[in-house]
């Protein structure tokens, strides 16, 4: 049975935090906080890890995992191109409840899936994510659940959920219940293109059409 480590005592953090690094270096997967409910994560760049995390889920190929990544330069890195919008938005909610939808690397090395040459990323507030991926770089993480189940808001649940599929559990209390906004920019990309709000989330859709303007979103 895998093991639940409590994140709020040092000694388990310690345990966990290596074993998680581990465990995501060798192709397994872990169940880690974030800002929002918890996710289930895998290496983004192993392919076997990343079906992995579908197959745990129950899900296919055709709904590929978003990215979380520890900061604003990785966004550059793995997108095609930054619009001045999309960096307005993550300048105002990143590290945050914010996944946006941009165009991938076409140079990247990684199989998320049926994406269709896009990836959704989002940088987490939580402080263990944070080092978490400061450690391994991005990680393919979607919520630690079944498809079609509630996401899980503590590691007990995804691990009553996901059991031993996963190698290692970080518990850093009670999550939210709320998931990200999910933000598709990839229509910037296309003569007089808007921004396209996929999924209402811990952000408010007005929020997010007031900073960048009602005229830049559908």
């Amino acid at each position: 049975m895998a093991t639940i480590y409590d994140c709020s005592a040092e000694a388990e953090l310690l345990i966990g935090m290596r074993l998680a690094r581990t465990a995501i270096g060798r192709g397994d997967l872990v169940v880690m906080p974030t800002d929002t409910v918890y996710g289930v994560a895998a290496d983004a760049f192993n392919a076997e890890a990343v079906a992995k995390l579908l197959a745990a889920k129950g899900r296919t190929r055709q709904a590929p995992p978003p990215v979380l990544i520890p900061g604003i330069p990785t966004l550059d890195a793995l997108a095609e191109s930054v619009p001045s919008v999309v960096r307005t938005l993550v300048d105002a909610y990143w590290p945050g409840g914010l996944t946006i939808i941009v165009p991938a690397r076409s140079s990247l090395a990684w199989d998320l899936g049926e994406t269709r040459g896009t990836v959704a990323l989002r940088m987490p507030s939580n402080r263990i994510a944070l080092e978490l991926l400061s450690e391994t770089g991005p990680l393919a993480v979607s919520s630690a659940n079944l498809t079609g189940k509630p996401a899980a808001t503590t590691a007990a649940e995804a691990e009553s959920m996901l059991g031993e599929s996963v190698s290692a559990y970080l518990d850093d209390g009670k999550g939210g219940t709320v998931p990200s906004t999910i933000v598709d920019a990839t229509g910037l990309f296309a003569l007089e293109g808007k921004l396209r709000i996929v999924r209402d989330g811990t952000i408010p859709a007005s929020d997010i059409r007031e900073l960048v303007g009602a005229d830049q979103c559908e």
